[in-house]
């Protein structure tokens, strides 16, 4: 028996992307806006019900003039249209799998090409920066230790708002060599060590919130108790960052992955390798971590001082390049 639409479409939800891919719950959450505009876009473009949709009527055809209408009616920016776009490009080949009738309208879906957009502003906080943010924090109230920690360990790990939003307990070692584990994007776990006083912070958190250890308890909790939420750590975030004058920054646009930038930054500052904050931060590709350090002035104009040549002396340039008196080299260069 074939499949209808319907069932293709939660078996690529419940089955491929929850557990053969392992995404989160914020990247589902993408795919689902992504296909919901499309399937629905589809119905509109038929003029018939969404449940009466079947898989022909997702041509190929369609699926450019619905790019066309994200950038045209909807307003959507070149980013936004890629970004549903490789939704798409995913769900027909999941697609393609399961009604191989449909592997042509796949193959052509997938080469419609993604639009050239300039890069996002990467910004970040400065050292002086950061400084001035946690003497600002208040020290007395109920919530005050809870939102200073939850500050200092997003800035030692860099992590995103979800693998905050996910800690418990269990995840945290604070022993001598205090670290952390993090439960990243494609059901990944990696380590991430911590500062002294990050450790310290948590502990004292830990036994003022609930007095108990219980490794599935939540690190950081609202004032009902329970876990915060991603949109509750933000607004503690902004709520914080809301008082201080970050060179004329508007406090909206300082968020959770604000402070992962910032992290990226500063390690690549302090002489990290590129391939150590890859890790640190989970990217799964090295280009991404390439992105901060294009950003960080401080890093090229060291490199700068370090390979500028010197003029004040003639003799300190050599007339004869060192490989003209290497005569093993002339040799080999002369047998070619």
């Amino acid at each position: 028996m074939r499949l209808t639409l319907g069932q293709i479409v939660r078996s690529f939800f419940e089955d491929y992307l929850k557990v053969q891919k392992g995404l989160q719950p914020a990247s589902i959450r993408s795919y689902r806006d992504a296909l919901k505009l499309f399937l629905c876009f589809v119905a509109q473009d038929r003029r018939r019900r969404i449940t009466r949709l079947s898989v022909e009527d997702l041509s190929f055809k369609r699926t450019l003039r619905f790019l066309h209408y994200l950038e045209e009616k909807r307003g959507n920016h070149v980013r936004t249209r890629n970004q549903r776009l490789v939704a798409l490009r995913t769900f027909f080949d999941y697609l393609a799998r399961r009604v191989p009738e449909m592997l042509p309208v796949s193959e052509q879906v997938a080469l419609v090409p993604v639009k050239r957009a300039a890069p996002r502003p990467m910004q970040y906080l400065e050292q002086q920066e950061i400084r001035a943010l946690f003497r600002s924090l208040p020290t007395i109230g109920r919530q005050a230790p809870r939102n200073r920690t939850l500050l200092l360990f997003l800035y030692n790990t860099g992590a995103r708002v979800q693998e905050v939003a996910d800690l418990r307990v269990g995840h945290l070692d604070l022993g001598a060599q205090p670290r952390v584990r993090l439960h990243g994007k494609g059901d990944k776990w990696r380590m991430c060590p911590l500062w002294e006083e990050t450790a310290r912070q948590l502990r004292s958190l830990l036994q003022h919130e609930s007095g108990s250890l219980n490794p599935e308890n939540p690190v950081f909790v609202s004032r009902s108790g329970s876990p915060l939420t991603r949109f509750g750590i933000y607004k503690i975030v902004r709520r914080c960052a809301g008082t201080l004058d970050l060179n004329e920054r508007d406090a909206r646009h300082v968020s959770p992955h604000l402070f992962r930038h910032t992290a990226a930054v500063h390690l690549l500052e302090s002489g990290v390798e590129l391939t150590v904050i890859r890790g640190w931060l989970g990217h799964v590709s090295l280009e991404t971590t390439n992105r901060y350090a294009e950003i960080t002035p401080r890093i090229k104009e060291a490199a700068l001082r370090v390979c500028e040549p010197s003029f004040e002396s003639s003799e300190e340039l050599p007339r004869r390049a060192v490989w003209r008196d290497d005569e093993t080299l002339l040799a080999w260069l002369d047998s070619l």
